[in-house]
């Protein structure tokens, strides 16, 4: 199955980080730890109603969500954001092209696309934020394989679990 990758954008270090060690298939620790059961969702609203799993590609802006601790991701754990969590999902974009650009323009192009936005969702422009960015990328098998071109763009506060959102804390 295919996966995409995850990033986070620091504005001290200015840089994309890897996050974890490892990808999720076929990795019995990880799944010793995770939820199993699938997130359930409003079906009017599509809002994530009860926490649990939810493949990668389901995740949409709004949805609140936990740390896999992985490069690359299959499903990751969303919650109801008035639940504590790491990262609240704030914008999703499609990039261009047919052919994989590779992961370096891939992430460049994820860090142009979510800045913005972050600004519009936050209140504060990002270099000016206490806050952090990361986004979740398509990989080059899912970009061949799934046609995925989708960045989602998320927010959130190092080191700390939110509840509620984030949208307008203007820091």
């Amino acid at each position: 199955m295919p996966t995409i990758a995850q990033r986070t954008f620091t504005p001290l270090a200015a840089v994309s980080l890897m996050i974890g060690l490892f990808a999720l298939t076929g990795c019995s620790v990880i799944d010793s730890i995770t939820p199993k059961d699938e997130a359930v969702r409003d079906d009017e609203t599509s809002e994530v109603t009860e926490a649990g799993q939810a493949d990668v590609f389901t995740v949409a802006v709004g949805d609140c969500f936990n740390d896999v601790s992985s490069e690359e991701i299959s499903e990751v754990p969303v919650v109801p954001c008035d639940q504590p969590h790491d990262f609240e999902a704030y914008s999703a974009f499609d990039l261009a092209g047919d052919e994989f650009p590779g992961d370096d323009a891939v992430t460049q192009q994820a860090g142009d696309g979510c800045t913005p936005a972050f600004a519009e969702f936050n209140g504060v422009g990002y270099d000016d934020s206490t806050l952090y960015l990361g986004y979740l990328l398509p990989t080059e098998d899912s970009w061949t394989e799934q046609g995925d071109r989708e960045v989602l763009c998320y927010i959130y506060e190092e080191n700390v679990k939110t509840t509620g959102t984030l949208q307008g804390a203007a820091r």
